[in-house]
């Protein structure tokens, strides 16, 4: 990533907060006036107490104004580090949202290859290092610059000897630390990666903590931990190490300097060439030099983390979906849905071979077949969570990808085995997080004979982590509210009853039944009894569809493999699809 880069990422999120920088620009002018003028006053007042001869009331007076000038500099600094951590943390909250919306929009490729712990440390880890840069940047970094110019400038009208041996002292400090600028950056972002991958790892885990504990999987778990703590260890200390010697090169050169300032200062008074306040503000400007220059160094690396976090977010923002976004809209209502050749494979293994069928709006189809066989897949072309490899979806006769994503979005809505629950009400699980009143909801859902449960449970009741306080079979009732209150043209339903207790099961039967009108809909399903309402059997094996007609049909052929399976009582998912081939 080039400089050009680091400017245009910077620009982009500071440019609407530039009243604040502005403000803080002068906050920073003025403390840095301040700095140089209060040296200027003790050596001054050094001055004045040597001669022996200047009354009391004018040291008094050069002391108070040397107090009030260290008060009002002390004030200007904490506003400038508010300003600065206010502009800092504001940047990059929108820099968050805007990496958030992005990941949303990428296709499932990059989620399936990409751990949680990884995205969060990009999302939150870079975007916190590059927020404590831009909080400290604009305060030390461009504040020492400005000073280490004006102790420059102000040493050169003292005494043209001084000004130019601090000159000297300030190209050489540089120039040093420039030659050493690139040693950390690439162990800092090495050590940002592994960080990543410790999250990751972490996440997973406490993913499958249930799993975990009952399959008695805790020491192999440790196991596995010892040695990704053992990397991150391993890598980070050595980032540290080249970091340190930028830090450790900083402080000798500077102690080299307060000896040097000492041996100038008195060597040009011994000689008579300048006053001991003179010598002492030599001495205070060196000391005053030292501090911008030790920021510099504390900032670079600080600039280190910045740029690595920067790299990554850089090339995180260059991704692209494969997902095509469109123009098209769709309409209200239930849709057709039409497969015209489609053939599917994730990475190099072929799932879906030359599917085709069509599904007219208003219609149920009951989707059976062999775990691995199909089902899910078709079921996320729809929701065009992938594009096909080759072919073509429609819906309502559009081109899949010729279609508005957020228009999809609204006329699709999906309830699965895993349902999503968050850390809030029962409400704002219900819009995810939208703004629906609850008579809104209660009317909406009481003509869907859900109403009665919700009111059971209560809107404003507070739901844990992953649904926690409602039953596996109220999280899915919940997941059936949440499609009626979006009320969607197409729904698609992968084994909705699989988690349902008898009791829960009775209150949706009644919902499914309204749910079904005036919808296309598309059931998955692990039991025969979920698709005893279907007006269409479409069985999948091996990426093929080996078997669609109507239901009352295939129910009625003793050929049929949907007629064997209710012949039996099998499984959609049972060995017989295998042996009626």
């Amino acid at each position: 990533m080039t400089a050009p880069s680091y400017r245009a990422t910077l620009t982009t999120y500071l440019r609407p907060l530039r009243g604040k920088v502005i403000t803080l620009a002068v906050t920073l002018l003025a403390s840095i006036g301040l700095q140089l003028f209060v040296p200027q006053l003790l050596a001054r007042f050094i001055d004045q107490a040597t001669t022996r001869t200047t009354p009391v009331s004018v040291l008094i007076s050069i002391g108070i104004a040397y107090l009030v000038a260290g008060i009002i500099t002390q004030v200007l600094d904490a506003i400038s580090s508010y300003l600065g951590t206010d502009v800092g943390w504001v940047a990059t909250n929108r820099l968050r949202e805007d990496l958030s919306r992005h990941l949303l929009s990428l296709d499932m490729g990059y989620h399936n290859d990409t751990t949680p712990g990884e995205m969060i440390e990009r999302v939150d880890g870079d975007v916190t290092a590059i927020s404590d840069f831009i909080s400290r940047f604009l305060v030390r970094l461009l504040g020492a610059a400005v000073l280490l110019g004006g102790v420059l400038i102000v040493s050169w009208f003292t005494d043209w000897r001084m000004g130019l041996a601090l000159l000297l002292y300030v190209i050489a400090v540089l120039l040093l630390l420039w030659s050493l600028r690139n040693l950390p950056i690439s162990a800092a972002e090495e050590e940002r990666e592994v960080s990543a991958q410790l999250y990751g790892f972490i996440e997973e885990r406490l993913a499958g903590i249930e799993d975990i504990r009952s399959l008695g999987a805790g020491r192999f778990t440790m196991a596995r931990f010892v040695p990704v703590m053992e990397n991150y260890f391993r890598r980070t200390v050595h980032a540290w190490r080249r970091r340190v010697i930028v830090w450790v090169t900083a402080n000798t050169v500077f102690w080299a300097g307060d000896a040097l300032a000492l041996a100038v200062g008195t060597w040009l008074v011994l000689r008579g060439s300048v006053t001991i306040g003179a010598a002492f503000l030599l001495l205070q400007y060196v000391q005053l030099v030292r501090r911008p220059i030790e920021q510099v160094t504390q900032e670079l690396q600080q600039l280190q983390k910045a740029a690595g976090g920067l790299v990554r977010i850089d090339a995180l923002r260059k991704l692209t979906s494969g997902l095509h976004d469109g123009d098209q809209r769709l309409g209200n209502g239930p849709l057709v849905i039409e497969f015209d050749d489609v053939s599917f494979a994730y990475e190099d293994q072929l799932v879906l071979d030359h599917v085709s069928f069509r599904l007219e709006a208003g219609k149920v189809l009951g989707l059976l077949g062999r775990t691995g066989g199909g089902k899910t897949t078709i079921t996320r072309l729809i929701s065009h969570l992938y594009e096909p490899t080759t072919g073509i979806v429609r819906l309502g006769g559009v081109d899949l990808r010729e279609l508005n994503q957020a228009s999809l979005r609204s006329a699709l809505g999906v309830v699965t085995q895993d349902v999503q629950l968050f850390r809030a009400t029962v409400r704002d699980n219900l819009t995810l997080f939208g703004e629906a009143g609850n008579d809104e909801i209660l009317s909406t859902l009481d003509r869907t004979g859900l109403g009665e449960w919700v009111r059971s449970i209560g809107l404003d009741t507070e739901l844990g982590a992953g649904g926690q306080g409602l039953s596996a079979g109220e999280q899915q009732l919940l997941a059936f509210a949440r499609v009626f209150l979006q009320n969607p043209g197409i729904v698609i339903l992968d084994e909705p009853s699989s988690r349902l207790d008898p009791a829960t099961e009775s209150v949706l039967a009644v919902a499914t039944e309204r749910l079904f009108a005036n919808r296309t809909v598309v059931i998955v399903a692990h039991r025969l009894e979920t698709v005893r309402t279907a007006d269409e059997i479409m069985v999948v094996d091996a990426g093929e569809i080996v078997e669609h007609g109507p239901r009352e049909e295939l129910a009625q052929d003793p050929n049929s493999r949907y007629s064997r399976l209710l012949a039996v009582g099998g499984s959609p998912t049972d060995g017989l699809l295998e042996e009626s081939r």
